[in-house]
């Protein structure tokens, strides 16, 4: 396995790979309409991290009114603890301060304690709870806000 990464702007060469890492990510994943429709959506941003190997992981934002929603963030299990997630946390939080954006917000599940810190480390802060957001398993939600 590869330890040289690339972390750079999705392109539609790699849905299939995102989509690999989405369905082992996920209980209930996007579907390849979905992440095509993104790559369409003037509104939406996607970073791959790339290696020799495939796609890595990945991660979007939507901007809208001068904020940036992150919308999924997922690294492979065979690459995680490696620092990626982190890197596609901060390529997303530069793509937003070049765009001029104010804030940044996003959901986590409540139980995703290694993401919600990851999301602290990096200046998140928690500002409330979405109950039952999950549909898969009507799990919370932790909102978390960071202004630029």
């Amino acid at each position: 396995m590869s330890n040289i990464y690339e972390i750079r702007e999705m392109t539609a060469d790699d849905i299939d790979g995102v989509l690999e890492v989405e369905n082992i990510s996920f209980k209930t994943p996007w579907s390849r309409d979905s992440f095509e429709k993104e790559m369409e959506n003037s509104l939406a941003f996607y970073l791959v991290v790339s290696s020799d190997d495939g796609i890595a992981g990945y991660g979007g934002i939507w901007f809208i009114a001068g904020e940036g929603h992150i919308t999924n963030i997922a690294v492979h299990p065979d690459f995680r603890n490696r620092g990626l997630g982190r890197a596609i946390v901060k390529g997303l939080i530069e793509e937003s301060l070049k765009r001029k954006i104010e804030a940044m917000t996003l959901e986590v599940r409540i139980s995703n304690e290694t993401a919600i810190g990851l999301y602290k480390s990096l200046g998140f802060k928690s500002a409330g709870v979405r109950p039952g957001y999950y549909t898969d398993s009507n799990e919370d939600a932790l909102i978390m806000w960071k202004e630029l």
